[in-house]
């Protein structure tokens, strides 16, 4: 966002609820991005992730005053209370596990408000992708950023729904039972199905874009590394294989891998990632086997690999720019927010 008056560049006032996995990802990613900044994040306990966020200079508000003897115990500053925070804020993100309860708050507050895919979509009545629907998002108070595997649904079948068309997508989503540092949850040593069918991933890609066909089942297994899809897509249009791979290659955000040069799993992704030099080892984009794709008689099947962690992050950053007006172009917010984070 520019002044034409003053020629001086304008940056958009960013403020984190819930400073966990996902927050601090976005706080870091936001924090990257020269039209934006950080200027809160709030939390209620004073965990390592508090100390860390105070150690990077992000503002720190406690979620209300009964908190504060337990920040002050740890040393952590505090700027001040939550509702302060939105005072100074254009617009938050809201990473809480249960982010719904605060739309009052926010409403009252007069502000802008992202929340993540665990939320309903209900909630905002506009869930976003970039590639997708980044100009409905366009000016909008409340948006709902989708899940980690309804992005990566989308990432990879959106370009197809456009270039080429298809009548039907069949997609079974192999969950990982926990995000590494969950230890509450694991070790587990089962196989659990997905018992409602469909599995809500489905649904939620068509809160996106409602006129793409796709069923969605799932089966929770004992990992805690990425998510993994196998897709099969019945297509419009008589194309091979390269056609599908070269779509891919000008879509943003999509990574290929092949099982020929060793990265045949999802933890060598993973180990990739970390020798590659990816802060926290991250993979922001959607991994996808390139000798892993294939069209034979008019359906394509596929596999790729979701970081559960990080793929959702760009997302978030790109929906701030379109609530806030800062750009109309879906493609230049992209190469903005993939420019400051590092995403090739």
């Amino acid at each position: 966002m520019f002044s034409l008056l003053q020629g001086i560049k304008m940056s958009v006032k960013v403020a984190i609820n819930g400073y966990g996995t996902v927050g601090k990802r976005i706080a870091d990613a936001v924090d990257q991005q020269k039209d934006m900044e950080i200027v809160g994040v709030s939390k209620r306990t004073p965990t390592y992730e508090a100390e860390l966020a105070a150690e990077k200079g992000f503002p720190f508000y406690a979620a209300s005053d009964k908190y504060l003897k337990a920040f002050d115990e740890k040393d952590i500053p505090v700027e001040g209370m939550f509702d302060e925070m939105l005072e100074v804020a254009d617009l938050i993100v809201d990473a809480t596990p249960k982010g719904a309860g605060y739309k009052e708050t926010f409403e009252k507050a007069g502000i802008k408000a992202i929340w993540q895919g665990g939320e309903k979509h209900s909630l905002t009545g506009l869930s976003f992708n970039s590639m997708a629907n980044y100009e409905e998002a366009y000016g909008a108070d409340y948006v709902r950023v989708v899940s980690c595997n309804t992005t990566g649904l989308l990432r990879t079948l959106y370009p197809i729904h456009v270039d080429i068309g298809f009548d039907k997508c069949n997609a079974v989503m192999i969950r990982r039972s926990a995000d590494p540092w969950d230890t509450k949850r694991g070790p587990i040593n089962s196989i659990d199905p997905v018992l409602n069918i469909p599995s809500h991933h489905g649904p939620d890609v068509q809160s996106v874009v409602p006129d793409i066909d796709i069923q969605t089942t799932a089966v929770k297994v004992p990992t805690t590394l990425m998510h993994l899809h196998s897709v099969i897509v019945d297509l419009k249009e008589d194309v091979d294989t390269d056609h599908i791979l070269k779509l891919w290659e000008k879509t943003p955000r999509i990574k290929f891998f092949e099982a020929s040069q060793g990265v045949d799993s999802t933890a060598k992704i993973m180990e990739w990632a970390k020798d590659r030099g990816n802060f926290r080892g991250d993979l922001n984009e959607i991994a996808v086997w390139k000798d892993g794709t294939q069209v034979k008689d008019g359906t394509l099947y596929y596999y790729q690999a979701i970081h559960q962690e990080s793929d959702i992050i760009p997302e978030n950053v790109d929906a701030i720019r379109s609530m806030m007006e800062m750009e109309e172009d879906k493609m230049k917010s992209i190469q903005l927010t993939n420019a400051g984070m590092s995403i090739e």
